[in-house]
């Protein structure tokens, strides 16, 4: 008699996640990633992941994560519908980028449910449409071959990996024209409030150093008292 193997579930829809503090959005928009980028060592995703047709305004939201495996995007079809306004999908392709689970319609669907945005570790498709709906992704460049619906299975509200980057779903998103970060709501909060505020000192900074141009660039950073108090003098 032959048994049929046993198989896990093919789907996992995790836990929906609280929402991102109205406080925090806001905050997050005052920044740029290169502001986090002066301060962290963690959270941004790898350069791969580029914004399509450079349709890049700054975005910040709550992550829904998606896992959407190879040729089949029945999972992300059905993650849409889970959605709440403001958040941003974080699409782990498990490693495929021949594939691409996302174009116009798609992403038309995603606009309707109230999705502002998508990070994709993989290509999107529709590369012109996309940028004239004004859906911003961030993505792996552009493939004509596009996913079906093949029930392979997926998961939803769950870790993924995007960019190199542990996304949990709930995260706080910021992405611009020179990257994307994922943050821990709660670190999000401290760090985004420690980047406007050094920021600030920055501008501060900057506009009394520009009353003297002609200073050389170590003598305004700091950088040649550094060297000079720990070079050796060769003659």
């Amino acid at each position: 008699m032959n048994r049929s193997l046993p198989s896990p579930p093919k789907y996992r829809i995790g836990p929906a996640p609280s929402p991102l503090a109205d406080s925090l959005i806001d905050t997050l928009m005052q920044c740029e990633t290169t502001m986090l980028g002066h301060i962290l060592y963690w959270g941004a995703m790898d350069t791969g992941l580029r914004p399509n047709a450079g349709l890049a305004p700054r975005v910040a939201g709550r992550a829904l994560t998606v896992q959407c495996p190879g040729p089949c995007s029945t999972i992300l079809h059905h993650a849409i519908g889970l959605a709440r306004p403001g958040d941003i999908l974080v699409i782990d392709r498990l490693g495929d980028t021949r594939h691409a689970c996302l174009g116009d319609g798609v992403a038309a669907a995603a606009m309707r449910a109230g999705i502002i945005a998508a990070v994709i570790d993989g290509p999107c498709t529709d590369t012109a449409e996309l940028a004239d709906l004004g859906f911003p992704v961030w993505c792996r460049g552009t493939s004509p071959i596009t996913t079906r619906l093949l029930d392979l299975g997926g998961r939803v509200r769950v870790p993924v990996s995007c960019g190199g980057v542990a996304v949990s779903a709930g995260d706080a998103v910021l992405a611009d024209a020179d990257g994307i970060y994922a943050m821990d709501p709660a670190e999000a909060e401290l760090i985004a409030g420690i980047a406007l505020e050094r920021g600030q000192i920055v501008a501060g900074r900057r506009a009394a150093r520009d009353g003297d141009a002609t200073l050389p660039l170590g003598e305004m950073t700091g950088a040649t008292a550094m060297v000079e108090a720990g070079a050796i003098s060769v003659d």
